[in-house]
């Protein structure tokens, strides 16, 4: 209402924040700013914006399942890295999801892929000691029996 009495003042030629000055004199508190908020175009939302919401739903609906008394249960799926979230997604029936749009997602779900532990040495050589000698320079094959014999012991 108030907003549409600004509209009228301004079509007579009068500046909004002169309007809104004299709206506050008058005990009206209305911001020159939100005038312009309320007459401004509705803004467009950006295709990342929309494509990353349908994303983050395929993901909600592979991660979280329904169990049996009606309570969300983390799958599988939500220990899976970027790669094969995206193979999920796309396997989903969302094939233009981008790896872009899946890191944000998950970084927005608070999701992250399980790492692999690495592998642990549990012998540690020593490079200066003494090793047998190889009698038959590798040489496995003999000309008869009981001749050649070989051990293993690693």
């Amino acid at each position: 209402m108030i907003c549409e009495f600004i509209d009228q003042l301004r079509s007579e030629g009068h500046a909004v924040e002169s309007i809104c000055r004299g709206l506050r004199r008058a005990g009206l508190q209305i911001a020159a700013r939100t005038y312009r908020e309320w007459t401004s175009p509705q803004r467009v939302v950006a295709a990342r914006t929309v494509s990353d919401a349908e994303v983050e739903d395929t993901v909600r609906k592979l991660v979280w399942q329904p169990d049996g008394q009606g309570r969300r249960k983390m799958q599988p799926a939500g220990l899976y890295g970027r790669r094969k979230m995206l193979a999920e997604v796309h396997r989903a029936g969302l094939t233009t999801a981008s790896p872009g749009a899946v890191d944000r997602v998950m970084r927005t779900l608070g999701l992250s892929g399980v790492l692999r532990s690495k592998k642990v040495y549990t012998t540690s050589s020593d490079p200066d000691g003494v090793r047998a000698p190889d009698l038959v320079d590798r040489n496995f094959t003999s000309d008869r029996p009981d001749r050649l014999w070989v051990a293993d012991f690693t």
